[in-house]
């Protein structure tokens, strides 16, 4: 099924209108979003620029220039990279820009250093060779095989009061805010495995026995290492999170240190796929909306008492279609509620506070936005021109 206009301006657009309105419906409540992306992607080198380096430096540079906050690093397989939103204050509708922009500049920008193919995608089949030796994390044996390498978008979120100081860690919000994403994953799963081969990727690990080798979560799941992780003094393998270093030896050796997991305690929401058809916009939207819920929460002191403990883990639909065991994301995603009734509900308010009568602006733009996304499912869409 092709994505007729899952990227196109006019989606785009009123994406990003919807990001306003909840910015400033937070703003209003004395809140910052904060809202980072992290992208995995492959590339494949011309035979003429088989043994060249990439110039990873150069990269941001020209990345800089192009006013993206964010670098290029390599990963951990071969000719695997990632791109790593920085920290430059920016709110989500810019860091949604940096996304959108990023996706369109990366492959240029490989091109530059004679990459032939630059690879967003779910999966890069035969990306690798290797298997782990039995017991290790990182030591491989010499018996080769391919491996086929997931690539992942990932979401980090977190809130920061009138003060600057970062809420996850209060009042159970942090919690609460985990238990939001969880509970609307689900209904929600088409917004960021935007494509079918997004599906293949959660069955790399038993369908080709590459358990050992990859990590990616295959299923919704919460505590501190699961596929919507709370990090707060621990991180996804244990280690300390926010260890800031203040004392080294003669051989460079860090000898005091201290711990400050206050300010990098986040939500990383890991299910996203790595895919040309991901919505940055939407996918900041689906962001807001679950902050907001958690607010709501917090603002009655409830964060605590409406948590449900649960140590089951959701399994994710099969297909963009439904399956004989599964229902597919484009109905689950039809059949939700919580979406379009969420920005409703703060268009509403927002314009209330305005003093607005309800006739002059009765788009809804929860519906409208909801059927967009739809639309660019059906198999007789129309390509909207920008």
């Amino acid at each position: 099924m092709k994505l007729s206009y899952l990227l196109s301006n006019q989606l785009s657009q009123l994406a990003k209108e919807v990001i306003v309105l909840l910015q400033n419906h937070i703003t209003s409540l004395g809140f910052t979003p904060v809202i980072h992306f992290e992208l995995e992607g492959c590339y494949q080198k011309s035979t003429q620029f088989a043994h060249s380096p990439i110039d990873f430096s150069l990269m941001n540079l020209n990345l800089k220039k192009l006013r993206i906050d964010g670098e290029v690093i390599p990963e951990y397989w071969q000719q695997q990279w990632e791109y790593v939103s920085l920290f430059n204050g920016q709110l989500p509708l810019k860091e949604a820009d940096n996304l959108a922009s990023a996706l369109y500049h990366l492959p240029k920008l490989f091109a530059q250093q004679g990459i032939e193919k630059t690879l967003i995608k779910p999966v890069v089949w035969a990306g690798d060779k290797g298997k782990l030796a039995i017991g290790c994390d990182n030591v491989f044996s010499g018996e080769s095989r391919d491996v086929h390498i997931p690539n992942a978008i990932q979401m980090n979120v977190s809130v920061n009061n009138d003060k600057g100081e970062n809420i996850i860690i209060k009042d159970f919000f942090g919690e609460y805010l985990q238990q939001c994403f969880i509970e609307t994953s689900l209904g929600c799963s088409l917004l960021y495995l935007p494509e079918e081969e997004a599906f293949e990727r959660f069955a790399l690990k038993s369908k080709y026995g590459l358990a050992a080798e990859l990590c990616s979560p295959t299923d919704i799941s919460g505590g501190h290492q699961g596929s919507i992780a709370l990090y707060k003094e621990k991180g996804k393998h244990n280690q300390a999170m926010g260890e800031k270093p203040l004392l080294y030896d003669h051989n460079n050796d860090v000898l005091l240190s201290e711990n400050q997991w206050h300010k990098t305690a986040r939500i990383e929401h890991r299910l996203g796929a790595s895919s040309i058809y991901y919505n940055a916009y939407l996918n900041v939207i689906y962001g807001l909306l679950n902050i907001i819920d958690a607010l709501d929460a917090l603002k009655n002191n409830q964060c605590k008492s409406l948590l449900n403990v649960s140590d089951e883990n959701k399994p994710l639909p099969e297909s963009l279609m439904n399956t004989n065991s599964s229902v597919g994301a484009i109905a689950l995603f039809e059949k939700e509620q919580w979406f379009a009734k969420s920005i409703n509900r703060v268009e509403c308010l927002i314009n209330q506070n305005k003093d607005k009568p309800e006739n002059i602006n009765n788009k809804k733009l929860g519906d409208e936005l909801k059927k967009m996304i739809l639309a660019a499912y059906q198999p007789q869409a129309l390509i909207i021109k920008s």
